[in-house]
């Protein structure tokens, strides 16, 4: 019996009979030989780790704009905090690791420069989700054009990791819920960080449910959606947790991601972002040739350039085009 012929058999002994076997895939749009060690998902997994994609988004906003300190998350810090979460619940409940890890790799893959800020400037061109633009990277636009040919399981967990969809695998909905939980523990943590928040400030009746301090609240959400779903066909944290989740997350946004303090240099990206759409698109030869030859139109190739950049890449592209170069006498 071959090394992934015995990964098949355990699989089938250790795993729920709720989980995605790796054997049962549905496969890829193109044909490839198959890996003797590894399977689909874990194959999957690697080509993400491995692309240029998930490299550039340790240079990416994902709550304070291009911070100096070395201790605040990045989008790359973020991904690996939801791709841990996601391994230990997915444990907990018997389902695929690999599969798992997989989506929760990619998800964030689509990502503009400035996080939110850079998708909202570029919705106001065409309609943008970063979500969407992550299953455009690894269909598309990876690999010089030729995408990464990854398994349907893991683009739609990448396409359906945001709140109120539904991703066809319950691993797809392990990094949905996963997600939820990573930004909203370490979003306190980098506020409180930053000088913005005290522990002392977050309202009683979600320190009540979840506990005081970083990891309290983790183990807290992990702990619930692990009990609640339990050899059940669904991932989903229990209501009274759901409501604090969701909850938490509101009051995030209404007294800290919509902050005056926050917003203070939010315009002078915005303003960057939509003078680099205007630009190439009065340039469109400058774009790269394999976006070029997409089939799309010219607002949606000039999205997919800009969306590949880091924050510093989009500083230094918005100088490099406005301001004068010394001559060299």
């Amino acid at each position: 019996m071959s090394l992934k012929q015995t990964i098949f058999q355990n699989e089938k002994i250790i795993l729920s009979k709720h989980a995605s076997f790796s054997d049962a895939s549905l496969g890829r749009n193109q044909k490839i030989t198959p890996c003797p060690i590894r399977t689909d998902y874990a194959r999957d997994r690697d080509r993400i780790i491995h692309s240029k994609s998930f490299r550039r988004l340790k240079h990416k906003t994902q709550v304070f704009l291009s911070p100096e300190g070395d201790h605040y998350r990045t989008r790359l810090t973020h991904t690996l905090e939801v791709s841990q979460i996601a391994r230990s619940i997915a444990r907990a409940l018997r389902l695929n690791e690999d599969l798992t890890e997989a989506i929760a790799l990619g998800h964030d893959l689509g990502h503009t420069p400035y996080g939110h800020t850079g998708e909202e400037v570029l919705s106001e061109f065409i309609p943008f989700n970063h979500n969407e633009q992550s299953l455009r990277i690894v269909e598309t636009l990876e690999n010089s054009g030729n995408g990464m040919n990854l398994t349907l399981e893991v683009k739609d967990g990448i396409l359906n990791h945001r709140l109120g969809l539904n991703p066809m695998t319950l691993e797809g909905k392990v990094v949905s819920w996963s997600d939820k939980i990573a930004y909203i523990s370490h979003d306190i943590d980098d506020i409180i960080r930053a000088g913005f928040l005290k522990e002392s400030d977050i309202p009683g009746e979600f320190s009540k449910q979840l506990g005081k301090g970083h990891t309290k609240r983790i183990n807290s959400m992990i702990l619930d959606i692990i009990t609640n779903s339990l050899d059940n066909n669904f991932v989903s944290p229990s209501e009274a947790m759901q409501k604090t989740m969701l909850g938490l997350r509101e009051h995030l946004f209404n007294n800290f991601y919509n902050s005056s303090e926050i917003k203070a240099e939010e315009g002078k990206a915005k303003d960057m972002i939509r003078f680099l759409f205007e630009y190439y698109h009065k340039n469109l030869h400058l774009l790269p040739k394999y976006i070029l030859e997409q089939k799309a139109s010219d607002e949606q190739k000039v999205c997919d350039h800009i969306s590949t950049f880091t924050d510093r890449y989009c500083v230094r592209m918005f100088k490099e085009i406005t301001v004068p170069k010394n001559w060299q006498l």
